[in-house]
């Protein structure tokens, strides 16, 4: 069994998508399919595609939601639907005990991942951290201090919303 948890920039541009998502089911067709766990927060962007190419693979899907009010909070229209039809699909959801989404939340989240993850996947630009906290660089940093291997997926012609 391999747990596989992702990290990664929500705002990808269209023309990324496609591009991402090849290089995701790249990385997950070098596992065993009975034997896959994917562990995602499915928010817009890179985790949803990585939830998406997970369940593709024939793996098992966890979805980790950051706090009793995210589906409501932060999930927008246009990814409802998405982030709906993963949850339904999700073998496992944890829903962690904050009640507002927030900072602490999504590093709470982020604890999670990374305590169940083998390996971590980080569609990630190669940026250092902004200094908010909890986001795709601040991840990868401590997924490599707890020696957790990094697989970083930023394809040629990959980029972020302006």
């Amino acid at each position: 069994m391999t747990t596989i948890s992702v990290t990664g920039h929500m705002d990808l541009t269209d023309e990324s998508i496609p591009l991402v998502r090849a290089e995701l089911d790249k990385v997950l067709a070098a596992y065993e399919p009975s034997g896959l766990v994917g562990v995602s927060c499915i928010a817009r962007g890179s985790d949803s595609l990585f939830a998406e190419a997970v369940l593709a693979a024939g793996g098992r899907l966890v979805v980790v939601i950051p706090s009793q009010d995210y589906r409501q909070a932060k999930v927008k229209p246009d990814h409802a639907e998405t982030f709906d039809r993963l949850l339904d699909a999700a073998d496992e959801v944890l829903v962690m005990p904050h009640e507002t989404a927030n900072r602490q939340a999504y590093e709470g989240a982020n604890a999670v991942l990374l305590e169940r993850a083998d390996r971590l996947v980080a569609v990630w630009n190669g940026q250092p951290p902004t200094g908010k906290g909890g986001g795709t660089a601040d991840v990868v940093h401590q997924a490599r201090e707890a020696d957790i291997p990094v697989d970083v997926i930023w394809p040629n012609g990959a980029s972020r919303q302006a």
